[in-house]
């Protein structure tokens, strides 16, 4: 894959798999693209909560709304321009704000296999 820009529109967003939450995810990168990182766009409604013991490195970056990040050792709230790192292994849960939020995301490796 060459250099290329995306944006919210190029990502074709999916229920999260696994989830039941109302979250959505769309890879613009991923395995199938020959890199080692996924890269894509996350869809949090508002109220939805998820948990999960990370199967990769995830970096999660806020561009609109909130979203509160929990593990054992506490919470981080996170606004537009912000950036939350989850490392693999670790239990999270992920809450959205009333308003819901909108993510851009990379993970290493690729997260579709990991969770396979």
């Amino acid at each position: 894959m060459k250099m290329r820009k995306f944006t919210i529109a190029d990502a074709l967003l999916e229920r999260s798999p696994g989830q039941e939450a109302d979250i959505s995810v769309g890879n613009l990168v991923d395995e199938r693209h020959g890199g080692p990182i996924t890269i894509g766009y996350g869809r949090y409604a508002p109220g939805q909560s998820l948990t999960e013991t990370m199967a990769v490195d995830d970096v999660m970056i806020v561009l609109e709304g909130r979203l509160s990040v929990s593990t054992d050792a506490g919470t981080v709230t996170a606004g537009p321009g912000e950036i939350v790192y989850m490392p693999k292994g670790e239990a999270v849960t992920i809450r959205s704000h009333e308003e819901g939020a909108l993510t851009a995301y990379v993970t290493y490796p690729h997260w579709r296999p990991a969770h396979a």
